[in-house]
């Protein structure tokens, strides 16, 4: 009869093959949302160069959404910090033209999906109304 400890020393060279497989499409799916937030914040007249650097990151994105940076500060609350990142990604959507559905699944849920089809798509950045306001 086979132990659990028998199975397990089985299965783990298979688990490692599929780990890996997880792995690589994880840090595919990853190069390509870096790479779409890059021509994104390009499009938005921002350095795409920023999307790299964490913290000041949140702080473009903060800006390219028509928020005031301290916001940032924001993102330091836990919970609070959910309906900030939700409330940007809604306003980045709107600033390219796009629907708050649009800003609040693509761009939220599905963890930055919709920042690559806007920086590769043929949206434009237009200044949200907030920004619009102060200038």
């Amino acid at each position: 009869m086979l132990s659990l400890s028998m199975l397990l020393q089985e299965a783990q060279p298979g688990m490692s093959g599929a780990m890996l497989i997880v792995v690589v499409i994880m840090l595919a799916v990853g190069l390509a949302v870096i790479a779409g937030c890059w021509k994104m914040l390009e499009k938005a007249g921002q350095p795409g160069w920023s999307i790299l650097i964490p913290f000041y990151n949140a702080y473009v994105l903060l800006k390219v959404a028509g928020r005031p940076g301290w916001w940032l500060l924001l993102y330091l609350v836990p919970l609070v910090n959910i309906v900030i990142a939700a409330l940007v990604a809604i306003d980045i959507a709107k600033a390219f033209g796009q629907s708050a559905v649009f800003g609040f699944v693509l761009n939220f849920l599905l963890g930055g999906i919709g920042y690559l089809i806007l920086g590769f798509g043929d949206y434009r950045y237009q200044q949200p109304k907030a920004l619009a306001a102060r200038a």
